[in-house]
C-alpha cells in the first residue's frame, strides 16, 4: 500500500480501478482471468510482442532513411527491448503465478523496471539519475505500444471501460476533463497542479472528488490497480489493505446517506445577523451549460461568472456563433429571465487548452503574453462571433457582458467599440438582439486595481477575479507547487488591492447603480467570507456546492464584527499572520 498527500481541491471519497491517462489512457479490461485462459494470455502477450517489433523494425528503417542512424537508432533500441527474451520471461511468470491478464502483467513488470531505474538514478548523482530517467521513459513507451496493440489499438481512453475509474495523472487539461461525468470517471489525481488551476476549478464544478499537486507517484500505480481518493484530505492511497479499504468504504457510505446539512439554506435569503440586516448577493460560477441547474439547486441568485472557454474545447474549428447561441440560451432558459448570467467572454490563457493550435506555440512567457483580452483583439472574428451571440441571446433574459484581463484604459475603450460595432452589425442585418447590456470588466491584474476609479467609470460593474489577481500582484505562478507557499489570498498586498477597488466602487455607487463583485476562488472559502463583507463587499459568487455554507457564514455574522476584522486584516504585515488571525475569529 502507497499513501500519497496531495492538495484536495474537491471534497468526497471515491474508490475503484485507476485508469493511468499518461500511457495513452489503456485500462487492462481485467487484472486477473481464470485459469483455463492464463494460456491464453500467453498467446496473446506473445502476438502483442510481435506485433510491437515489427512496428518498431519498420519505424526504425523509415526514420533512419528519412533522419539518419543516429535518431533511427532510437527506435531500435526499443525494438531490442521489446526482442529481449527476459522482459518477455518476467511478464509470462506474472500471468502464470499470479494468473494476471496479458494487459495487467505488462504494467506490472514495467512499472516495476521503471521504479528500479529512478531508485538506482538516485544513488548515481545527476548524470546517472539523468540516464536512469531516460531508460524508464524508454520502457514507459514500451508499456504504451504493448498495451495498445494488446488492446487493439483504442482511440478514446474511456471505449474499452467496464466499470467507473479513477483517473491518474501527471497533469490534466481542461480539454481532458471536459467530457468527465460521474458514469465514467468516480475521480482523479495528479501529481502536478494547485488549488487554483482550472482543472481544479472544473472538478468542483462538476463535484468528482479530486486530489492535485501530489509529486510523483505514477510509477507505483498501475491500470486496474484499486486506488482512493479522498478529496476531503488530499489523500491518494494506491492498493490500500483491507483494514484501510473497509475504513475508507465506510466513511464513503456515511457520507453518501448524510443528508446536506444546508439543505434548508436553499431558499433564505443571505442576510446578516444584525438588527438590520444586509443583503449579500450570492452568485454561482459555472463552467459548463449544464451548471446552471446545479446553482439553483444550491440557492444561488444567478450566475456571477458563466467561463465561455470551455466551448472551445475538443474542436477541430472554433465554435460557431449558433453552437455560443446555444449554451447562452440553455442557461438562461434555467435559470429564468430575472436571475442575472455574467457571460465572461473568452479567456483563453497559458494554463488553458485550446483547439487553436499554434496560437501560442511561440510564446516565451505565455501568462504576459497575448492571452485573454488581448488574444480577441488579435482575432476579431474570433471576437466578434461570441459578442453577437452574447447580445442575441440576451433578449431571453438578465445578461451581462464582462471582458476579463484588461490592464488598461484602452483596451477596455478597443472592447466597447468593438461591441458597439457587432450591435451596428446586428441591427443593419435586422436580427433580434439587446442594445442595452450592462458591461463590466474583470479586475485580476494589479494596474486595473490601482486605475479602478477610471475603469469604474467607464462599465456598468466591476468583477474582482482573485485568482489572477493574486499570482499577478505576488509574481508567483497559481499552478506552480514550488511557489505555492506565496500564492495566498491573504497576503496584505492583495487585500489592499481589493479594499481600492471595493471604493471605487463604493464612490461609483454613490452616483448611479453599480455593482463589485468577487468571483474567485477566495469568494468560495468561508474563511474569508467575514473579511470580504468587511472590506464592503455585498457580491460574492463561487462554485454552486460552496454556496450553502457560504450562506450559513453570512446569515451568522454581524456587519460591525466583519469590519473590525478587515480593518485589523489590513494592519498585518505578512499572509501568515492574516491567516492565523482569521482561523482564529473562525473558530470563536
Amino acid at each position: 500500500m502507497e499513501k500519497r498527500q496531495g492538495i484536495p481541491v474537491s471534497p468526497g471519497i471515491a474508490i475503484g480501478p485507476a485508469l493511468v491517462l499518461d500511457t495513452e489512457g489503456v485500462l487492462s479490461p481485467h487484472r486477473e482471468v481464470p485459469a483455463d485462459q492464463i494460456d491464453g494470455e500467453i498467446v496473446r502477450l506473445r502476438r502483442a510482442l510481435a506485433e510491437s517489433v515489427e512496428s518498431a523494425r519498420d519505424d526504425r528503417a523509415r526514420m533512419t532513411a528519412r533522419l539518419g542512424p543516429a535518431l533511427g537508432n532510437i527506435r531500435g533500441s526499443q525494438q531490442s527491448m521489446l526482442e529481449n527474451d527476459n522482459l518477455r520471461t518476467q511478464i509470462e511468470e506474472r500471468i502464470r503465478s499470479q494468473a494476471y491478464s496479458a494487459e495487467y502483467a505488462v504494467s506490472r513488470v514495467i512499472r516495476d523496471l521503471v521504479k528500479a531505474f529512478e531508485d538506482a538514478g538516485q544513488l548515481r548523482g545527476d548524470h546517472g539519475a539523468a540516464a536512469a530517467r531516460r531508460q524508464a521513459t524508454e520502457f514507459i513507451d514500451i508499456e504504451r505500444q504493448l498495451l495498445a496493440a494488446l488492446l487493439g489499438h483504442p482511440n478514446n481512453p474511456f471505449d474499452n471501460l467496464t466499470e467507473p475509474v479513477i483517473v491518474l495523472a501527471n497533469d490534466l487539461m481542461p480539454s481532458d476533463t471536459a467530457d468527465f461525468n460521474a458514469r465514467t470517471v468516480r475521480a482523479f489525481a495528479t501529481e502536478s497542479g494547485g488549488p487554483t488551476s482550472h482543472t481544479a476549478i472544473l472538478a468542483g464544478a462538476l463535484e468528482i472528488p479530486a486530489v492535485v499537486g501530489i509529486g510523483r507517484f505514477r510509477t507505483d500505480v498501475s491500470g486496474g490497480d484499486t486506488v482512493i481518493v479522498d478529496g476531503e484530505e488530499g489523500v491518494l492511497i494506491i492498493n490500500p489493505d483491507a483494514e484501510t479499504l473497509f475504513r475508507y468504504e465506510a466513511k464513503r457510505a456515511e457520507q453518501l446517506a448524510r443528508p446536506d446539512r444546508y439543505e434548508s439554506l436553499r431558499d433564505k435569503p443571505a442576510v446578516t445577523a444584525d438588527d438590520t440586516p444586509v443583503k449579500i448577493r450570492l452568485l454561482g460560477n459555472i463552467e459548463l451549460a449544464q451548471e446552471a441547474a446545479h446553482c439553483l439547486d444550491r440557492g444561488a441568485e444567478g450566475v456571477g461568472l458563466y467561463r465561455t472557454e470551455f466551448l472551445y474545447l475538443n474542436k477541430t474549428a472554433h465554435p460557431t456563433e449558433e453552437e455560443h447561441y446555444a449554451a447562452y440560451t440553455s442557461v438562461l432558459n434555467t435559470l429564468g429571465p430575472n436571475r442575472p448570467v455574467v457571460i465572461r467572454t473568452l479567456d483563453l490563457g497559458a494554463d488553458k487548452f485550446s483547439s487553436m493550435s499554434g496560437t501560442m506555440a511561440d510564446e516565451k512567457n505565455p501568462f504576459l503574453g497575448l492571452r485573454s483580452v488581448r488574444l480577441c483583439l488579435n482575432n476579431l472574428d474570433l471576437f466578434k462571433t461570441q459578442l453577437r451571440a452574447i447580445l442575441r441571446a440576451a433578449i431571453h433574459g438578465d445578461v451581462r457582458v464582462m471582458f476579463p484581463m484588461i490592464s488598461t484604459v484602452d483596451e477596455l475603450r478597443r472592447c466597447k467599440s468593438l461591441l458597439n460595432d457587432v450591435k451596428e452589425g446586428l441591427e443593419y442585418a435586422g436580427i433580434p438582439f439587446k442594445r442595452d447590456v450592462p458591461v463590466g470588466t474583470m479586475i485580476e491584474v494589479p494596474s486595473a486595481a490601482l486605475l479602478a476609479d477610471v475603469l469604474a467609470r467607464a462599465v456598468d460593474f466591476v468583477s474582482i477575479g482573485t485568482n489572477d489577481l493574486i499570482q499577478y500582484t505576488l509574481a508567483a505562478d497559481r499552478n506552480n507547487e514550488h511557489v505555492a507557499d506565496l500564492y495566498n489570498p491573504t497576503d496584505p498586498a492583495v487585500l489592499r488591492l481589493i479594499r481600492m477597488v471595493v471604493r471605487a466602487g463604493q464612490k461609483e455607487q454613490a452616483k448611479r447603480p453599480f455593482e463589485v463583485n468577487v468571483c474567485g476562488e477566495m469568494s468560495g472559502e468561508p474563511l474569508y467570507v467575514p473579511l470580504l463583507v468587511g472590506l464592503g463587499l455585498r457580491h460574492l459568487s463561487a462554485t454552486p456546492r460552496k454556496i450553502p455554507e457560504i450562506k450559513r457564514v453570512i446569515r451568522d455574522l454581524k456587519v460591525a464584527e466583519a469590519e473590525r476584522l478587515a480593518e485589523h486584516a489590513l494592519t498585518l504585515e505578512s499572509a501568515r499572520q492574516v491567516s492565523s488571525y482569521l482561523r482564529a475569529n473562525s473558530a470563536e
